[in-house]
Order: C-alpha cells, then structure tokens, then sequence
C-alpha cells in the first residue's frame, strides 16, 4: 500500500481536519467554502464536508436527537479520517453541538489531525443572520430540537483545545484571513510559504 507519508510528499502538505463548529448562522458554512477556495489558490489539495450535503445522502434518514446527531459525526469524522489517510486537507463545517461529540470526532480523526475551530457568535447574532431562515422557523415551532434554543450547544472548554474565531467582530473577509492565517502554518511540510 501506498503510505499516508508518501501521498503527503507527494501532495507538499500535511493532511488534516480543519474542524468548524458553532451555531447555526454563526458563519461556518460560508468561512468552510472561502478557506477551501483559499487554500486551494495557495496549492494545497482539499476536500470540503458540510453537514447540509451529508444530511442527504450518507446521513439520510438521522434525525436532530442526541443520539443521531453523535451518529452523523461518527459517520462524518470516519470520511474525514479517510481523507486525511489519502493526504488531503479536509475542512469540515458541522454545529457540533455537544463536548462528547467533539471529543469522539477527536478520537476518530486523532489528535494530531484534528483543527477544531469554534466559530463564535451568540444566539442572537446568528438569528438576526439567520441565513437559512431556521431561527424563524423555529421561533414558530416548525423546527424542533434547534440547537442553542431546544436542544443545547455546550461552549468549548480550554481543554478541547479548540480555536476561537469571533465572527460578530470581524466582516466576513477579515474572519476569513485571520482563519486561513492560522490554518496555513498548520498545512505546511518544511515550514516555508507556498505560493
């Protein structure tokens, strides 16, 4: 078999996950689609997984519970890891909601790997955005189990090691370059810039 080792040299970087969580609204989805773009201009191989995609298909048929939701992000972080054995760079954008949810996407990806990046923004930021019209939806009752509002998201600890993205205080473009500032470095096999 071809080693993961080889395929990185092959493709100058070194895999990863770039984990994106948080609120629905808080800025995942779009900072998850500028980054691919971004590192894709810069060379590097990537893949880009979002929960709104996967729901169709791979994870068709899983509801909002606890339990569905922590099997979404199983089935999920065992694609990213599939990916990453290949030496790509995955950035996954997912809410995420829970600790234990978050450490068993850890445990599968492997520390090493995994990049969680909390994109921070409160539940009223991300209803005045509501991007996806589903804070109005579930304001009248028509979403069950929304995160942040009938179904909790749990702040990450210090100890998740996650890094903080603070969307309500940066324009989209600015959160963008201070996420793909810290990515970078993190992708890179000899410690030099790619073009």
């Amino acid at each position: 078999m071809v080693s993961r080792a080889e395929k990185e040299r092959r493709l100058k970087q070194k895999a990863r996950v770039i984990w994106l969580f948080g609120l629905s609204g808080a800025g995942k989805s779009t900072l998850a689609n500028g980054l691919e773009r971004a590192l894709l201009a810069d060379g590097f191989t990537t893949h880009l997984l979002d929960g709104d995609n996967l729901r169709s298909g791979l994870n068709r048929g899983l509801g909002f519970s606890d339990d569905d939701r922590a099997e979404n992000l199983r089935r999920v972080a065992e694609v990213a890891k599939l990916f990453v054995e290949a030496g790509m760079v995955v950035v996954a954008s997912f809410i995420t909601p829970l600790a234990r949810h978050r450490a068993l996407v850890r445990e599968i990806v492997g520390s090493a790997d995994y990049l969680p990046v909390w994109v921070d923004a409160s539940f009223e930021t991300c209803a005045r955005r509501d991007p996806k019209g589903l804070y109005a939806k579930a304001a009248s009752g028509a979403v069950a189990q929304f995160t942040g509002r009938d179904s909790g998201f749990e702040v990450p600890e210090v100890d998740e090691g996650a890094w903080t993205l603070r969307t309500e205080e940066q324009t989209p473009d600015e959160s963008l370059r201070t996420l793909r500032e810290w990515v970078v470095p993190h992708l890179r096999c000899d410690g030099t810039k790619r073009a």
